[in-house]
């Protein structure tokens, strides 16, 4: 599944910093959601209720403005029974379709990547939402082969949660 932004970025040849490799991407189940865009838009981005539904990122904050940090705590899937601190920066924003942030390239940390989230509306009570996770340039495919198996297990579990939330919102008419 290639989004927009993989079909334009510079490519891993063009550049090896973060250039995007098509063969470095994690892409989590599609969930069928019984419920509008607007309400799982919403749930996304009531970061403060993370901890409520979200597996995965049970602490998230963020003003949602393009550039912000949105500081989490995430479940450690590779190790079990810790937490990892992380801070990405809002990098799209199309309300009721997509937000995403990224782990920019740093000397500190040398392994940049984007998380997409994608809501498709199917109908004006339905949608489906899927994400994905591209790791980015030269240490992208190793990062992909070590982390991607239990980033996509983090991923599927967040995409049912956000699902079961979103429907049960609906349900009691939130």
């Amino acid at each position: 599944m290639m989004l927009d932004w993989m079909k334009t970025a510079l490519r891993l040849d063009e550049d090896p910093v973060t250039g995007f490799n098509a063969d470095a991407v994690t892409i989590s189940v599609t969930v069928e959601v019984a419920a509008p865009a607007r309400l799982v838009w919403d749930v996304l981005c009531d970061m403060p209720r993370y901890n409520e539904w979200n597996p995965f990122c049970i602490r998230a904050a963020s003003t949602l403005e393009m550039g912000a940090a949105v500081d989490m705590t995430l479940i450690n899937y590779a190790v079990p029974g810790s937490l990892v601190p992380n801070c990405e920066y809002i990098c799209a924003l199309e309300p009721e379709r997509m937000i995403s942030w990224e782990m920019k390239h740093s000397e500190a940390w040398p392994y940049p990547a984007r998380r997409d989230q994608v809501i498709e509306a199917t109908g004006p009570e339905s949608c489906r939402y899927f994400s994905t996770d591209a790791f980015l340039g030269a240490n992208g495919i190793h990062v992909f082969r070590f982390a991607g198996p239990w980033i996509k297990r983090a991923f599927d579990d967040s995409a049912f949660a956000l699902k079961a939330r979103a429907e049960a919102l609906f349900a009691a008419g939130s």
